[in-house]
């Protein structure tokens, strides 16, 4: 058995004013309340909204407040996502920082969620990441989990614990509890998405376990999750199948076809080309 108890933020997410000052918050209590925790998650642009104009280059004061708030308490943060301003550049990323205010990893987003989330480049590398003597973690932010690669390569890499910072305020949210559902089950992973409340997301946050299991659902209001994940059941489960059954990973491994979608194809090039161009219903 493996413990580690993370602390996930479902918090009001202005799209108007900043929201830092509520997360430094929000931290100082889960910390008085909850001195067992070790890693801290909140959702995808916390702490200033879907702003372009709060972007800044990596390194920048928001990081450094962040590295603070870290090194304040002891404590993994994942402060949900921020714009990076890279030369001409925006991405949606999310640092990874450790309890010395390190920053470990920093994750951009794959997935811009176009054709809404205009103006924002897409990132191109996997973020896996190992808290010492526990286990190895993954990023991904929002739209990301809709594309099952994402997870998947993530695992493959030796993955136990997704990650996941959302905004999703839209009437897709059940059906993204469901994505995450079964992104851990056919992944045998821990799966935690984090959305925000307010004018930035609808919450229903989840936390949801190696065998698709939902640990915790939360409502439509602001709420704090702490959660207490044991990875070693991720690899008694990985070892010995899905309540003993299933062994999707291994399965995986061990298949015998070579997925064309994942390859160039001219048949399948030519069929999402006729589907036309990616821009918003009118």
């Amino acid at each position: 058995m493996t413990f580690f108890t993370i602390a996930a933020v479902q918090m009001p997410v202005s799209s108007s004013t900043e929201n830092l000052t509520a997360m430094t918050q929000n931290l100082d209590a889960i910390m008085r309340r909850f001195p067992a925790v070790r890693m801290v998650i909140f959702s995808e642009l916390c702490a200033y909204g879907p702003a372009k104009t709060h972007a800044q280059p990596a390194g920048g004061p928001l990081e450094q407040r962040f590295r603070e708030m870290a090194m304040q308490h002891n404590v993994w943060l994942i402060p949900g996502s921020v714009y990076e301003q890279d030369g001409e550049r925006i991405y949606n990323m999310t640092p990874v920082i450790n309890p010395q205010g390190d920053i470990v990893a920093r994750y951009r987003k794959m997935f811009p969620f176009l054709p809404y989330e205009t103006g924002v480049e897409a990132g191109t590398d996997f973020c896996v990441f190992d808290v010492p003597k526990v286990g190895r973690f993954g990023i991904s932010i929002c739209y990301d989990k809709w594309f099952p690669e994402t997870t998947r390569t993530m695992v493959m890499m030796g993955a136990e614990v997704i990650l996941q910072p959302t905004m999703t305020d839209t009437i897709d949210r059940e059906l993204e509890l469901t994505i995450a559902r079964t992104n851990a089950a056919i992944n045998q992973c821990y799966f935690i998405d984090v959305n925000g409340v307010g004018d930035c997301g609808n919450g229903l946050s989840i936390v949801v376990g190696p065998a698709g299991d939902v640990i915790h659902q939360a409502g439509s209001g602001r709420e704090i999750i702490p959660v207490e994940l044991d990875l070693g059941r991720v690899r008694r489960e990985r070892d010995r199948g899905l309540m003993s059954l299933g062994q999707p990973l291994k399965s995986y491994r061990d298949r015998s076809v070579d997925f064309a979608a994942a390859q160039t194809s001219e048949k399948i090039d030519d069929y999402l080309k006729s589907l036309g161009p990616l821009q918003k219903p009118v």
